[in-house]
């Protein structure tokens, strides 16, 4: 189970260079960045690693407090978000304006969050522009240090992530293990244990609530037919047929540059962390318009995450009054979303309270598989017989061998692979080796197989007679 890593979130008016900040901080271009104001309006999320610590970087769309315009009030409300659920604050303003009317209301909103707080003053792409930016003002608003920085080309950006790293006292990451010549096999002492903790997640309006509802048996939550009726994730503790679940509703994810409500705000950083919290991930998707895009987006998130995962595809009710059938249906969604092809997939009915109980069902199945230990030798074997039916590929004039699999990690089950020349194995062939370990172990879950090259160890020589 992974720790929520603490959210840093980049506000400021818009046209300022948050984007570009976030795509340096990023380390590549996610967001959007054109010279038009208000280019972003929802917000990009990147997890960042710097200098061995683990943060989480937002990027909001720009911050007006006082517009009317309703997409950018609508913005504001995502920045809003994003700072309430931030451990850290940097205002973005342009160096090259000077401290302007917007800046300070911004700054303003920002000091009753109560975060820390941090100036990153933009654009200051020299020592000679530097010179002549007043920067005195920008201290002027309490804040503490002010940085100047060039997101365009990196200037000041290190010295910026460095106090936000030392303010947030952030502990190092965890070394990574030393080479060997074999794989550290993991223990059964490192065998994860404990409930079930099962995140829900969907787009609005898939009936996430109703969903939960039917599991606990109780009216617990607001349903709605509004989308983004739920905010916050809440955790509810279920026993079923022996095994207790930690079961987390969160907030809808919605359609990308939608306009909508108030009501339909939402918060994915909480969809985000009880998707870090949680070792089985429920997507909702909604059986008369399954397989959209956004129910591909968010499915990719669960997948990068590496999260055991059961598609359930509710209002099946509806769908079958239709004519549907659960064969089509299953052979359209994986032909959408083949990237998740592994994932078992369960037709429900929330609200007609219909194959509910058998997603705690599956998930408890799929958290075994999770957090199994595979036996080397058997893995060993598997991995002799697949080169015997399908010889790898040649490489550098010679054929590839792989010569010994060890698991090295649960939650997913992480095996490395040692070869000769692993640069030489092709996508084609180690998709084959996937296949070959999901169906000698029966996986439904998530897993990661990591070749390295084998370290021949040097033949001592004879000592001359």
């Amino acid at each position: 189970m992974t720790a929520p890593r603490p959210v840093v979130a980049l506000v400021g008016r818009p046209n300022v260079g948050k984007s570009t900040l976030f795509n340096r901080l990023a380390g590549r271009r996610v967001a959007i960045v054109e010279d038009v104001p208000g280019v972003t309006r929802d917000r990009n999320y990147a997890d960042v690693i710097w200098e061995g610590r683990a943060v989480s970087v937002v990027d909001t769309g720009g911050f007006e407090p006082e517009s009317r315009d309703r997409l950018m009030s609508q913005v504001r409300e995502q920045a809003q978000l994003a700072v309430d659920e931030a451990s850290a604050v940097v205002l973005v303003v342009d160096g090259r304006d000077g401290l302007t009317a917007l800046d300070r209301n911004v700054a303003d909103l920002l000091r009753r969050a109560g975060k820390p707080l941090f100036v990153a003053v933009n654009k200051v792409d020299t020592a000679r522009t530097e010179e002549d930016v007043p920067l005195a003002e920008f201290y002027g608003l309490g804040f503490g240090e002010v940085h100047a920085v060039s997101a365009e080309h990196g200037r000041g950006v290190s010295g910026l992530v460095d106090a936000i790293v030392e303010k947030l006292a952030l502990p190092p990451l965890p070394p990574a293990p030393e080479e060997a010549d074999e794989p550290q096999e993991v223990s059964e002492a490192e065998r994860p244990v404990g409930d079930i903790r099962l995140a829900i997640v969907g787009r609005p309006n898939v009936g996430k609530s109703t969903f939960v509802n039917a599991l606990l048996g109780e009216e617990r939550f607001v349903v709605s037919d509004v989308p983004g009726t739920t905010r916050d994730a809440i955790d509810s503790l279920v026993a079923h047929k022996g095994r207790r679940f930690v079961v987390t509703d969160t907030a809808g994810i919605r359609r990308k540059r939608s306009i909508a409500q108030k009501v339909e705000s939402f918060s994915v950083v909480r969809a985000m962390k009880a998707m870090d919290q949680a070792e089985v991930v429920a997507c909702l998707l909604d059986a008369t318009e399954a397989g959209v895009e956004q129910d591909a987006r968010l499915l990719g998130l669960v997948a990068e995450k590496g999260k055991a995962l059961v598609i359930v595809v509710n209002k099946w009710d509806i769908a079958e009054r239709e004519g549907a059938t659960q064969d089509w249906y299953r052979k359209e969604l994986t032909k959408r979303l083949p990237f998740v092809g592994f994932a078992p997939m369960l037709f429900v009915s929330a609200k007609e309270r219909r194959g509910v109980h058998r997603v705690l069902e599956k998930a408890a199945r799929l958290v075994e598989q999770y957090r199994a230990r595979f036996p080397t030798p058997q893995l060993n074997e598997l991995l002799e017989a697949l080169q015997d039916e399908h010889p790898a590929p040649i490489a550098r004039g010679r054929r590839v061998k792989l010569y010994y699999v060890a698991q090295v990690a649960y939650a997913p089950p992480t095996f490395v692979i040692q070869a000769n020349h692993p640069d030489g194995l092709t996508d084609h062939y180690r998709r084959y080796i996937e296949n070959r370990f999901r169906a000698a172990f029966g996986l439904e879950v998530p897993m990661r197989l990591v070749f390295k090259e084998r370290q021949h160890r040097a033949r001592p020589r004879r000592p001359r007679e």
